[in-house]
């Protein structure tokens, strides 16, 4: 496992950016932080809501997650076990990023879910001509 807070940055213009994203990336880590922007979450509730990830990778990024002091994990001793995951402050401080990461990628995918229609059109238009 990956330790970030043991990793050394030169501070150039973009120490910050590489810092956070040493922080969040992989393709699952924000969407995690995501789905607990809004409560508290148990484990199995994650995996359905994250239907493509599997068992061994949510674990995995839940722990790089819990290591990197952004989540809590609450184990309660029942049975069935019952795991339960939120944000701590620190994790909750990136809520305006996961945010803006959201709003991007939504204004993202609306203009490229029309963009193959315009594309065929002007094929379509140039095959005519």
């Amino acid at each position: 496992m990956k330790r970030i807070d043991s990793k050394t940055y030169d501070c150039a213009a973009g120490c910050p950016v590489e810092a956070t994203l040493d922080l969040i990336d992989g393709k699952w880590k924000a969407v995690i932080l995501y789905h607990l922007l809004g409560d508290t979450i148990r484990f199995n509730e994650l995996g359905r809501r994250l239907s493509k990830i599997t068992q061994r990778m949510l674990t995995r990024q839940l722990r790089e997650l819990e290591m990197a002091g952004l989540i809590h994990r609450e184990v309660y001793a029942e049975v069935p076990a019952r795991v339960e995951y939120s944000l701590t402050r620190l994790g909750r401080s990136l809520e305006p990023v996961i945010r803006s990461l959201w709003s991007w990628g939504n204004t993202y995918l609306q203009g490229h879910r029309a963009a193959p229609a315009t594309v065929e059109l002007s094929a379509l238009v140039q095959r005519t001509n």
